[in-house]
């Protein structure tokens, strides 16, 4: 089945001729008939922190602009995963907000505080430092962008695979808003509005206010209680307002802030529970469901999350020459979830999670273009947070113990980047970061004699310790890094440019904040920076008169003191939340987008992107056990194709309608020390949480009036393939093995009126 889908999307791409995404490029039309598109433009990006077009920037970056994601029927930037290459990017097992994002096989699945991303998630030019309601929904954006590779020379630390920009639209100098609704299967109701414009005669004050309701029944239900899971239910706002002095001064803020009370993920048990019989022999028996969204879990359905934002900037063009821009930021979140592990009545693996943070950062930028053969920007950027709360774990009702502590981050980073033309046709790129970041860490992890987490008690009375704590520390450490680029790329014609690209990345290093410090005292131990040297190569064209446009990228990455999330067994017994280097990888890989207008209503588009990602050292106990290791969410082969048909109805707008399929071949969703079955795995030992190769469905047609109304179809996993996103395997330990899945075939109606 793989080998035939992956064949016919290949063999359609290169019939296409090839390659972009189908967000990241425009029609150009007159405004009077859009349906007879001419050629593509390229879409302005700023991943370079200066506006330039796609094709223009040498790096690997897809850009959606907000039609094209109308047109994708783009929920929220999960949505992504298939239109972009080599991006995995879904909800953190059992939450519906909590963001998990690999790029090109690099990332971090692993949410708990001290635990850093390796894909950073900037909206509006903010970093969002925690993922925590991070999977942010789609409404009254102006564009995504994805940047794919290390970018730590503009973004720093935590861009070890790539960077992903929401930027929500501007002030408008003019008034404009739109209201849409969407209703769709499992009970949806979608309501989004926003408004703005200028609030002062002159133009000089404008405000915007954008705000979204949305709510869905579950994919499934909790059997014991009755209750929703795999529901929805989200409100949102965002609001702006500026101040334009004049023609070279504006100073705006905005503030956002979402309230996510969705429910808990439903996931499906891999396997019965071998722990049931022997501990709650009075429940019965739980075998696996045969729906892959009900569950039984004994736990309250409580995923709630709530996050904030504000900022403030302030844009001065003090010469012709020279723009000033200053990022004032400030963000928090709070997070309340219950985790019933082994999604059953008993109390086998029953936590519960309160998570809280807050940011402040600043950032001073300065750009300068004089017109001339060089132009660049130099910047200052300084971050201040703490992240914390407590984890209530309850094992079978006879161990209690909770993980509690807060990590604080002071960095502070100078960093440049300036592009040198050195002919009409061969420019050079250079670019550094310098970081300098302290990292301080006060844990407490204690045991209790029950579930009332109130009386403590001896973690390890087996080794006459007597000691209630199997961690207690407050340590600091210091991390200074240095992230280079090099970059040269060549115009070999005014519309194709290839270059090559040498950079750096690192993603800081800290404690592991779910140490057993008394029995395995090295876990208490800071582990070390992720560090990437990154070397690309690759080509933007614009062919046919601008009627194709074809990017390509081939990379290949060498990683150091790679960070891993794993469960570790303790010498008396059970097992503890380890966090450790593991050693080096190397990854590599092809990708390539493509978007070709076939005639002037017909237009396919879409990626096809190979990738190799393999440990060359990965320690553990002394050992080398790299050939035992695979990465987690780097599927070999992936790839996607969009055929997209526009027509003019008469009198009555322009009838739009899109096919797509998505491809990705096999993939380990979860992290493991031990892969073979045989001691100490056996007799209870499982291999990671994979899934098989497997193709989606999606398709919408979208009628616009040619007036402010528009009707949008849309629908996605059209033939309902059940296919696993992440799970849990605490097999040994715990007897839980359990995945959560992807969404089941949904379809949506949307109006929208804009005004």
């Amino acid at each position: 089945m793989f080998r035939s889908a992956l064949s016919t999307a290949i063999h359609a791409a290169l019939l296409a001729g090839l390659v972009a995404t189908p967000a990241a490029f425009a029609q150009s039309a007159p405004a009077e008939d859009a349906s007879q598109a001419k050629t593509l433009d390229a879409v302005t990006v700023t991943a370079r922190k200066r506006e330039e077009t796609l094709q223009e920037v040498p790096i690997a970056v897809t850009a959606f602009t907000a039609d094209a994601l109308d047109r994708l029927g783009t929920r929220d930037i999960a949505d992504l995963d298939a239109q972009v290459p080599n991006l995995t990017i879904y909800a953190a097992r059992g939450s519906s907000s909590t963001l998990t994002t690999f790029i090109r096989g690099v990332g971090q699945a692993d949410p708990l505080w001290g635990v850093d991303p390796g894909v950073g998630l900037y909206l509006d030019d903010v970093y969002i430092a925690r993922p925590q309601g991070a999977l942010l929904d789609v409404f009254d954006v102006e564009r995504i962008e994805v940047l794919r590779g290390p970018q730590g020379t503009l973004y720093g630390k935590n861009t070890i695979g790539g960077a992903i920009k929401y930027i929500s639209r501007g002030l408008p100098t003019e008034f404009d808003g739109n209201a849409s609704v969407t209703v769709g299967n499992y009970g949806q109701l979608d309501v989004k509005a926003a408004i703005g414009g200028p609030i002062a005669a002159n133009g000089g004050l404008r405000a915007r206010l954008a705000v979204a309701k949305l709510d869905r029944d579950g994919f499934g239900e909790n059997l014991v209680t009755g209750a929703d899971v795999s529901d929805k239910d989200v409100f949102a706002v965002r609001g702006q307002l500026g101040t334009f002095v004049n023609d070279n001064l504006d100073i705006q803020f905005a503030f956002d802030t979402v309230e996510d009370q969705s429910g808990v993920r439903g996931a499906q048990m891999l396997q019965a529970n071998r722990f049931n019989a022997a501990f709650f022999p009075a429940l019965g028996a739980f075998p696996p469901l045969a729906d892959r969204y009900d569950v039984r879990n004994g736990m309250p359905n409580i995923n709630d999350t709530t996050i904030e934002g504000a900022s403030a900037t302030v844009n001065w063009r003090a010469t012709e020459d020279l723009t000033l821009k200053y990022v004032l930021a400030k963000r928090q979140s709070d997070t309340e979830t219950n985790i019933d592990f082994d999604t059953t009545p008993a109390q086998i693996a029953d936590v519960r999670a309160l998570y809280a943070d807050e940011q402040v950062s600043h950032e001073l930028q300065a750009n300068w273009d004089g017109g001339g053969r060089s132009r660049g920007v130099i910047g200052l950027y300084a971050f201040d947070g703490e992240a914390g709360g407590q984890v209530l774990n309850n094992f079978f009702n006879l161990s209690f113990g909770d993980t509690q502590g807060t990590v604080f981050t002071e960095s502070v980073a100078l960093y440049a980047d300036w592009t040198f033309d050195l002919s009409d046709r061969l420019s050079l790129d250079v670019g550094a970061r310098y970081t300098d970041e302290d990292k301080r860490a006060k844990v407490l992890n204690r045991c209790y004699t029950s579930a009332a987490f109130t009386t403590l008690r001896d973690c390890t009375p087996a080794v006459l310790t007597d000691d209630p704590a199997a961690a207690n520390f407050d340590r600091t450490i210091n991390f200074k890094n240095t992230s280079p680029k090099i970059a040269l790329n060549f115009d070999v014609s005014d519309n194709v440019m290839i270059y090559g690209l040498a950079s750096r990345g690192f993603k800081s290093g800290g404690y592991n904040i779910r140490a057993q410090a008394t029995l395995v005292p090295r876990s208490a131990l800071p582990f070390d920076d992720e560090v990437v040297d990154s070397f690309e190569v690759g080509a933007k064209m614009g062919l046919l008169d601008q009627r194709l446009f074809l990017n390509l990228a081939a990379f290949h990455n060498k990683y150091e003191d790679i960070q891993l999330s794993v469960f570790t067994a303790n010498p008396a017994g059970g097992f503890f939340g380890d966090f450790t280097n593991a050693g080096k990888g190397t990854v590599q890989g092809l990708e390539a987008e493509y978007q070709w207008l076939l005639s002037d209503a017909f237009t396919v588009s879409g990626n096809l992107a190979w990738l190799d990602a393999q440990y060359d050292e990965f320690l553990f106990a002394g050992l080398d056990i790299a050939n035992e290791q695979e990465f987690t969410n780097a599927p070999e082969f992936s790839g996607a194709i969009n055929l997209e048909w526009r027509t003019a109805v008469g009198d009555a707008g322009e009838l739009t309608a899109r096919v797509g399929y998505s491809y990705q071949s096999e993939v380990v969703a979860t992290t493991e020390i031990i892969r073979s079955n045989v001691p100490p795995a056996a007799p209870f030992g499982r291999l990671p949480i994979s899934q098989d190769g497997y193709g989606l469905v999606t398709a919408g047609v979208v009628w616009q009036s040619g007036g402010p109304w528009s009707v949008s179809l849309q629908g996605t996993n059209l033939t309902d393939k059940e296919y696993l996103t992440t799970g849990y395997n605490l097999a040994q330990a715990l007897g839980v093995y359990t995945g959560f899945y992807g969404a089941p075939r949904q379809y949506s109606l949307s109006v929208r009126y804009d005004f």
